[in-house]
């Protein structure tokens, strides 16, 4: 039988026919692609000394030009990174390619943070032995590598506070002297029950939670409870109704409200006695609710339909930069609110059609001229008489804001356009450059009204007609030909 001849091995990342793909290039072609390959390609001979340099990127070849050549190579870095120099120029594994961090020092001050590898080039008759080390600009990557981190610490910072904030809610439901009740919309089970519903009901709070609710009724007070919640669950708010529990006889008074919670949408069921004596404690809870709500770290402030105010806490009021709240009974929420004259009304309008809005973003205004960067919430009060709005307002100034010197891509655009000078007419430039602010701005105004078109034509001063137009060309919107919305 005839033996097979063993295949020839080779080093992993080898070419496989070097000598007939590679022998016919010359030196200055071998010197473009190590140019092309890397930032930077510096040539150094067995004494560690930098022979000659080249480099891939024209920026970085302004930046550090030849001021390396002949020095030796560990004279131009800092001193954290000897250790590594000396290591990528000590006689290496076959086949291994090592990569480092190095901080160059760089002519004007400074470090320059570079990834390098080495490849020794033994001596070859006359010709001494000779290392090359290709170096890639990690400014980029470390840059992203600082946002990540920020980004990070702004995660945790948010979520250590979203976790206090459960705790004291969480001890708010508990304390409350309320019956209060959290219950499925869609299966109307119980899931959660605070210790003064066990109380009302009778039932410990493992037998009560899992139960379908209305449950410990009388039959005509279980009919008007789940006519209660049906109503709650089509309009998200309903009138109260009075019941009658089972066991005790007791009277009392029941209100839902729809709250939504990611996907998932549940009942806040409330029972209130109707009698004098809770009538008192209502009122002291009452009392505690208005205390806590004034000395609230955001600014809650209450309005009626119109936009003037009701009543604020002491945090609005320190935030509009006024002397007490008689100064600002009966103002316009709006001598405060909104970097235009339209925020007021996007969120009147959003209210009276969803009756809560969540996170509008706009900027507080100051009676002596700061201007704060706010969050607001809102939800109408529907069971006051009449219609009151209230606000809750939250400094956002102080959160963790990104790398302003990376986000910055104008001066980059600005470079870019430089470019194009003499190879496209600036009538040209000037058209593309226009579109391009245009298209930014009124995607802006939109997301600032929540696609509100009406209130973003006026934001930007436009006509709803030019607008429209506006929007077609730039293909924002989902608009067909001749709808308007």
């Amino acid at each position: 039988m005839k033996k097979t001849k063993p295949a020839a091995t080779r080093a992993t990342g080898e070419f496989k026919q070097a000598r007939q793909t590679l022998a016919d290039i010359g030196p200055e072609a071998i010197a473009a692609l190590l140019c092309t390959a890397t930032d930077v390609t510096m040539v150094i001979d067995d004494t560690g000394t930098i022979l000659d340099m080249a480099f891939g990127d024209e920026a970085l070849a302004n930046e550090l030009g030849d001021a390396w050549i002949g020095l030796r190579w560990i004279d131009t870095v800092s001193d954290d990174s000897h250790a590594k120099v000396r290591a990528l120029l000590a006689p290496p594994a076959p086949g291994a390619m090592r990569w480092r961090q190095i901080n160059q020092t760089i002519p004007e001050g400074g470090t320059l943070p570079l990834s390098f590898a080495s490849h020794a080039v033994p001596a070859q008759g006359s010709k001494p032995a000779r290392w090359f080390a290709f170096g890639r600009d990690q400014r980029v990557t470390m840059a992203l590598q600082q946002r990540l981190v920020e980004a990070q610490l702004s995660v945790e910072r948010d979520y250590a506070r979203f976790r206090q904030a459960e705790l004291r809610y969480r001890q708010l439901f508990q304390m409350a002297g309320e019956a209060v009740l959290v219950v499925d919309a869609e299966t109307s089970r119980v899931l959660e029950a605070n210790p003064a519903a066990v109380t009302m009901m009778g039932t410990p709070v493992e037998r009560l939670v899992g139960q379908v609710f209305p449950l410990g009724q009388t039959p005509r007070s279980t009919k008007l409870v789940t006519v209660l919640l049906a109503a709650a669950r089509r309009t998200g708010r309903a009138d109260p109704v009075s019941a009658e529990l089972a066991e005790s006889r007791s009277a009392v008074q029941v209100s839902a409200t729809l709250l939504h919670q990611d996907q998932s949408h549940l009942l806040l069921v409330r029972l209130s006695r109707i009698d004098n004596q809770h009538a008192q404690s209502h009122g002291a809870e009452s009392a505690m609710l208005l205390q806590l709500a004034q000395g609230a770290p955001d600014g809650l402030v209450v309005t009626d339909l119109d936009g003037l105010v009701q009543a604020a806490n002491t945090e609005f009021i320190n935030l509009c930069q006024m002397a007490g709240e008689e100064q600002m009974r009966g103002q316009s929420l709006e001598r405060w609110l909104g970097r235009t004259d339209v925020d007021l009304g996007v969120l009147v309008s959003n209210l009276r059609q969803r009756g809560a809005v969540k996170l509008f973003a706009t900027t507080l205004r100051g009676e002596f001229g700061a201007n704060t960067e706010v969050e607001i919430s809102a939800v109408t009060v529907t069971r006051s008489d009449p219609m009151l709005l209230g606000f809750t307002v939250r400094d956002v100034g102080r959160r963790l804001q990104p790398d302003t010197t990376a986000a910055q891509t104008l001066p980059r655009s600005v470079n870019q356009l430089t470019e194009l000078v003499g190879r496209v007419p600036m009538k040209d430039i000037v058209g593309e450059t226009t579109d391009l602010i245009e298209k930014r701005c009124i995607e802006a105004a939109l997301e600032l009204t929540r696609d509100n078109r009406a209130s973003a034509a006026e934001i930007l001063g436009l006509s709803r007609q030019s607008l429209y137009v506006k929007l077609r060309r730039y293909g924002l919107g989902d608009l067909g030909p001749g709808v308007e919305k």
